[in-house]
Parts: C-alpha cells; structure tokens; sequence
C-alpha cells in the first residue's frame, strides 16, 4: 500500500512538533535555573513574590500556597519523600 505525501507530511510535522516540544521544555528549565542565580532573576523573583503577597492581601487570592512548604520540599525532595512515607507509617500505626 503506497503511503500518500500528505500522510506523510502530517507525521512529519507531529514529530517536528513533539522534539520541538521536548526541547523548548528543556531550554526552559535551564534558562530559569540559571536566571534565577543572576541579580534580574533575584529581582523578577522578588517582585513576583510581592505581587503574589498583594494579591492575597488584596483579593484573597492565594497564588503560590505554602510557599515555604514546597521550598524545602523542592530543595530537598529525598528527606520530603522519607517524611512523607513516615507520617504515612504513623497515620496507619495509630489507627491500630
């Protein structure tokens, strides 16, 4: 069965699509980590962190939720993991 071009074109532009998807995900995720480190990427993030603080002030709208809360889950996600699976452990041991 002979594939048709346009068959072909469109599979073509899927995985053009799909790698383009990966790889701006992936310059993403590099570009934040280092902007963060950088005196703008301080200040964008602390202008943002005010703007957020404003904003719940404000309206009552809560952007970022326990904020400290998943800054040390995300510094230290080994030791959130290991908490997690002992609150788990204490939770089913009291309920013996």
């Amino acid at each position: 069965m002979p594939v048709d071009s346009a068959d072909l074109h469109k599979e073509r532009i899927m995985w053009l699509w799909m790698v383009s998807i990966v790889a701006g995900s992936l310059f993403r995720t590099a570009t934040s980590k280092w902007f963060s480190g950088t005196t703008v990427g301080i200040w964008c993030y602390t202008k943002f962190d005010l703007i957020a603080d404003w904003a719940t002030d404000r309206f009552g709208v809560d952007i970022i939720k326990d904020k400290e809360e998943l800054m040390w889950r995300s510094r230290y996600p080994k030791v959130a993991a290991k908490m997690d699976r002992l609150e788990l452990r204490i939770i089913k041991l009291e309920r013996k």
